[in-house]
């Protein structure tokens, strides 16, 4: 993610180039438009694998980053063709709306009506239906969060699992962790307050758990989870809390906390030890998630 989200800055860092895919024999891309919340097309990005093998592939519903404000599904082509490739699954990436020109909950009404989407036509696009993961990283993975509660209080379409990583989920800046590290070449708490406030159009009081997840009162009856983040990444209290109280509320919960990690370390680092680690992981907790079918609370491993 940039630290660039001032307002002066915002439209300099949504001109950022996006990283050159790395070439790949065994997925295909192919961009098409579904609708969005507000009944225009919206762009989604579909990375599916050449070969697979069924009609009912698991699939994962993907949620970029970039602080509410800024990103786009090109920015993670990479890292969602190491999660096609390896977990086997149709991977699917929203264009939602971004703040502050769509402020809360644009976004996640988007994000919402692709989840929707995608279970309606399942059996066309050949997904198991029981098999739809969420997951998405800082602001993708507030998003994912605030998706799993939505759809939970809504009645609304399955989540098999969740993978909010590193997730920016609390708007109220008051962990000490937060303002532990102000370096402007990293997310910082000065960047977190102005990307909130945008999200949020201003509004600091009775803020809605669907934008800020760690508001919630009620964490019971959310998706098996995995997450993890950074010793010194400003959302490593609030990701510690969001944890705990999952933990709490009965959900099952894998968690990893990495030493000497800043905000996305393994993104602007890929090459560290460290990097290598933390993305290895949470790509096969993707993949150990989805070659298993959730009936109710109990996991059935598929043949």
């Amino acid at each position: 993610m940039t630290p660039f989200v001032l307002p002066g800055d915002l439209e300099s860092a949504r001109q950022i180039p996006q990283p050159p895919r790395n070439p790949s024999d065994r997925v295909t891309i192919q961009d098409r438009m579904i609708p969005g919340a507000d009944g225009r097309d919206m762009l989604l990005r579909v990375y599916e694998p050449k070969d697979r093998d069924s009609k009912d592939a698991p699939a994962l519903l993907w949620i970029h980053g970039g602080g509410y404000v800024m990103g786009h599904p090109g920015y993670d082509d990479n890292l969602c063709l190491a999660f096609a490739e390896t977990a086997g699954c149709v991977v699917f990436s929203p264009d939602y709306r971004l703040a502050p020109e769509h402020p809360f909950p644009a976004g996640l009404e988007d994000c919402y009506a692709a989840l929707v989407w995608l279970h309606r036509s399942a059996a066309s696009l050949g997904i198991d239906p029981a098999r739809v993961a969420v997951a998405g990283a800082s602001a993708g993975g507030g998003l994912t969060a605030a998706l799993a509660l939505l759809a939970r209080d809504r009645g609304g379409p399955s989540i098999c699992f969740q993978m909010p990583l590193y997730p920016m989920i609390d708007d109220r800046n008051i962990t000490p962790s937060s303002r532990e590290l102000m370096h402007p070449a990293v997310w910082n708490e000065y960047n977190n307050v102005a990307a909130w406030e945008m999200y949020l159009n201003g509004q600091t009081e009775d803020v809605s758990p669907y934008a800020a997840p760690i508001r919630a009162k009620d964490l019971s009856g959310l998706p098996p989870t995995y997450t993890c983040v950074g010793q010194l990444d400003p959302f490593r209290d609030e990701t510690i809390e969001y944890v705990a109280r999952l933990a709490q509320a009965g959900v099952d919960v894998e968690f990893h906390l990495y030493p000497g990690g800043y905000h996305a370390f393994e993104v602007a680092v890929p090459e560290a030890e460290v990097s290598i680690r933390a993305r290895n992981e949470y790509i096969q907790a993707l993949a150990r998630a989805l070659q298993r079918r959730w009936i109710g609370a109990v996991p059935e491993k598929m043949v």
